[in-house]
């Protein structure tokens, strides 16, 4: 039996422990975990320090360094979300539908834990105590496995969170971390089908698209975001620049960041250079079609067909112009990824149309993407952002860590 065998028969035995588990001992280990989290910080920062200088010396992007970092802001912060997680309604057990039969059977649904869910993820150590308090509330065991470049930081609160966990009455085998972060650990992940009940790739296209074309485990999308942020013809043109900075550059390496700004021809002329004036306090390098080429001049650079499907996670931007809104949502059939759109207008007829007719886990209006997320939903944390349809869509919070099984009570009833 390999190492990770061993880490998914373990995590099935907590699994069946955690299915029978009360919200008070679910909820008294998260905010154990949480306490925990705040009064081992200097274990965590001291391992992220560790992880933050080895990123620079390999030349990691600012973007992403930004992700990696932990600072005691942000561990409270994430100590705070454990919290609220433990805050929520406990989704297992909750009666979904209950009908009485002509027979005299009784026919509920009740919404049970998935089992054990393995989730492959990226350079984000936050990520890694969101999982581990979402799947716990939740009922499930996790296994976690991140990137090299959080490494150190992953196992530091791994092994906080596990002795968190135990000392609660817990199995502290409820959340375990793969310490092999290579490629192969990826792959006998996808293959675990004995064990894991479902896979949860988040960061980059590249990592969801492999997980997703070579996992034998039932895989859930989440995370790929080319996003967009149409401004039309009926839009404020200053909101609109406002939102379009927010959703590129609050925070341009997450996944509702925005990727490319449409605009309508009537607007361009105007609107363009007025974006630039907020874009440029970031530095933001635009690549524009002809159009945007031609009222921006030198402050972009001429798009290539690649640019159109690129996450950049990144201060960067593609820009397009277009005829109006049909245009606008024919681009985005093409060239989006489900995630989250937005419309800028205040044309009610033209909000109703791009609602109706972009087909996106999240479809706004004069709002920046950024808002998609579980927090700002009011999920608490998230597990992820589904961009597919079966199952969940959209931010993941509890309820979507759930499936549901038939409970039928009966009195001696047989079927003829």
């Amino acid at each position: 039996m390999t190492r990770l065998e061993t880490q998914g028969l373990a995590a099935k035995n907590a699994e069946r422990r955690l299915m029978t588990a009360t919200m008070a001992e679910k909820n008294t280990a998260l905010l154990a975990m949480a306490q925990a989290i705040v009064a081992r910080r200097d274990e965590w920062l001291a391992a992220n320090a560790e992880d933050m200088k080895a990123a620079k010396r390999a030349g990691m992007r600012e973007a992403l360094l930004d992700r990696l970092a932990l600072d005691e802001k942000r561990i409270n912060a994430i100590a705070e979300g454990v919290r609220q997680v433990a805050a929520l309604s406990d989704p297992v057990g909750q009666v979904v539908s209950s009908t009485l039969r002509p027979n005299g059977l009784r026919i509920e649904r009740r919404r049970v834990p998935l089992g054990v869910v393995g989730i492959i993820y990226e350079a984000r150590p936050n990520v890694t105590v969101d999982a581990a308090a979402l799947c716990l509330k939740s009922g499930n065991a996790v296994l976690l496995r991140g990137g090299k470049e959080a490494f150190r930081s992953n196992k530091a609160v791994t092994a906080i969170l596990r002795d968190a966990l135990e000392e609660a009455g817990l199995p502290r085998d409820c959340i375990a971390l793969v310490e092999d972060t290579s490629r192969q650990s990826a792959q006998e992940m996808m293959d675990l089908t004995g064990y894991l009940d479902v896979l949860i790739p988040r960061g980059g296209a590249g990592l969801i698209r492999t997980v997703a074309q070579n996992s034998h485990v039932p895989v859930i999308r989440t995370g790929e975001g080319v996003c967009h942020v149409y401004v039309h013809a009926g839009a404020d043109l200053d909101s609109a620049a406002r939102i379009l900075y927010n959703a590129k550059c609050s925070r341009p390496s997450v996944c509702n960041a925005a990727e490319c700004v449409l605009v309508d021809r009537a607007v361009a002329q105007k609107f363009l250079p007025m974006a630039w004036e907020y874009l440029k306090k970031k530095n933001v390098l635009i690549h524009g079609g002809a159009e945007v080429c031609a009222i921006l001049g030198d402050k972009a650079v001429p798009a290539t067909a690649e640019d159109w499907d690129m996450e950049y996670g990144d201060y960067q931007l593609a820009a397009h112009v277009v005829t109006g809104i049909e245009e606008a949502m024919d681009f985005i059939a093409v060239h989006g990824t489900g995630h989250s759109e937005a419309i800028i207008t205040n044309d009610y007829a033209a909000a109703q149309t791009f609602l109706d007719g972009v087909d996106a886990a999240a479809v706004y209006v004069n709002a920046s993407t950024r808002f998609t997320d579980g927090f700002e939903f009011g999920l608490g944390a998230e597990i992820g952002i589904s961009t597919q349809k079966l199952h969940a869509r959209g931010p993941m919070g509890l309820e979507e860590l759930t499936a549901t099984k038939y409970v039928v009570y009966g009195s001696g009833q047989v079927r003829e």
